[in-house]
């Protein structure tokens, strides 16, 4: 038998979106836990914390318990996406052709595409921030260029390092967050207000666990791109928790923090407000936080270079994209991050909210047909070899109830959204509370269930690696 090529050729990872084949699967579920752990110990979690007592205008207390809860009910849905990547080998977007077909897929392709270039932004908004706060002389936007070149070469390279530096970001970050709250106590520059001042509402608490449950649900994406290197047989429960206990602890414990000073932020610049609460421990915390953010934008520019190829093999299946392809497209995503974080630098908390808004009302259709169609119609019985047919193979070019049922979950939303440009007949007859998500979550699980298309014995030995 013909020896199958190395994983890597130079360092460099040689794959992209087609299946790992067995004999280069490698590491175990342990690894995601601090893969998401580590990915979110960054600057821009504690920005999102500080969204709480800043924009939805919560007490420090109503707003900890939206945040808690938040990151508990989102990440369940993030985290059932981590098995797809183990069983069949392949990002998590390429495995959406297996619900919406080979161009079916594609509208939610461009949208992910999106995300990733916005979520880098403001990931390099961030870690522009912090280069300024350790060193003033540098710039805002020179220190976004900086962090985001880091973050760019650590997605060249590739999979395995993007895993080795969440583990070191997961012990470095880490301590930042310790030194954020040991710093906080230690300078006595936190008012006695911070702890009383804002109020309970319905309205900003519920907002706050929408975007806090948002957070987890815009891994999804994400997921299998970081899980599709582990072997077949991960075990889906062990695959489960790792993904749910990393995110959610990663992400609630710098969250909380951010809503801790949220009323000491002023022009969206959380670094600074870290800064002059939390004295000499603020140049630590800063340095310890900033490779947090490359590696952040690392994993947003990676993600973000597989969804692109995914896209244009969509329209040109016999193309076989390598680590040649990756570079160069990798290198856009970041020149377009860059030039979106520096026009949206100067407003960024405003704009951050609201691009976590319009994604959550986007993103929930998708997440809601793909786990249905995985766990409750195809078993995760998929014929992988079809995901990259010219005509969609078994599945077909498009599944018209796949995308019936995502258009149907953004139109049953648009009644219950509530943000500040536009408030839906439902959610001002609930007194401006935004239960848009769930409704499309519901809807769309319970539609696509009962009109998906059933595939019994179609696709024998599906899930196989090719």
């Amino acid at each position: 038998m013909q020896a199958q090529p190395s994983t890597r050729a130079g360092g460099i990872e040689r794959h992209t979106i087609f299946p790992i084949p067995l004999d280069q699967r490698h590491g175990n579920a342990r690894q995601l836990f601090t893969l998401w752990f580590g990915a979110n110990l960054n600057v821009l979690t504690v920005v999102t914390g500080a969204l709480a007592t800043t924009v939805f205008h919560q007490s420090f207390l109503s707003g900890t318990v939206a945040i808690v809860l938040g990151n508990l009910i989102g990440t369940v849905f993030m985290a059932l996406h981590a098995a797809q990547g183990p069983r069949l080998g392949v990002p998590q977007m390429v495995q959406s052709r297996g619900q919406f077909g080979s161009r079916g897929a594609a509208f939610v392709v461009a949208l992910v595409i999106f995300m990733y270039v916005g979520y880098a932004a403001t990931a390099l908004v961030t870690g522009g921030q912090s280069l300024h706060a350790i060193v003033p002389s540098i710039s805002v936007r020179s220190g976004l260029i900086a962090i985001g070149a880091v973050s760019l070469a650590a997605a060249i390279y590739g999979h395995d390092l993007i895993h080795a530096g969440t583990r070191a970001i997961a012990y470095v970050s880490g301590a930042a967050v310790v030194l954020c709250y040991a710093g906080l106590a230690l300078a006595h520059r936190l008012p006695a207000t911070y702890l009383t001042g804002g109020s309970f509402s319905v309205v900003g608490f519920l907002g706050m666990l929408s975007i806090a449950a948002f957070w987890q649900l815009s891994y999804a994406p994400y997921v299998s791109d970081y899980s599709r290197y582990l072997p077949p047989d991960t075990g889906p429960r062990q695959a489960f928790w790792a993904c749910y206990w990393g995110t959610t602890l990663g992400a609630v414990l710098p969250m909380v923090f951010g809503a801790l000073i949220g009323p000491a932020v002023a022009g969206g610049d959380v670094v600074a407000a870290i800064a002059a609460l939390t004295g000499r421990a603020s140049t630590p915390i800063v340095l310890l936080f900033a490779p947090g953010v490359a590696v952040a934008g690392a994993i947003c520019i990676y993600g973000g270079t597989l969804a692109v190829i995914t896209l244009a093999q969509t329209f040109a299946p016999g193309w076989r994209a390598d680590a040649r392809a990756r570079a160069p497209i990798a290198t856009g995503i970041f020149v377009a991050a860059v030039a979106l974080g520096t026009v949206g630098a100067t407003e960024f908390l405003p704009l951050y909210s609201r691009f976590n808004e319009l994604l959550l009302y986007l993103m929930v259709p998708w997440t809601a047909v793909n786990l249905v169609d995985y766990y409750w119609v195809q078993f995760g019985d998929y014929d992988v070899a079809s995901f990259f047919a010219a005509n969609g193979g078994v599945y077909g070019r498009y599944n018209v109830m796949a995308i019936v049922c995502y258009a149907i979950g953004i139109v049953v939303q648009i009644p219950f959204i509530a943000v500040d440009f536009y408030v839906g007949p439902a959610a001002r007859a609930l007194g401006g509370i935004d239960l848009s998500w769930i409704v499309g979550l519901a809807v769309v699980a319970g539609t696509y269930y009962f009109s998906a298309p059933r595939r019994s014995g179609a696709h024998a030995g599906a899930a196989r690696v090719v």
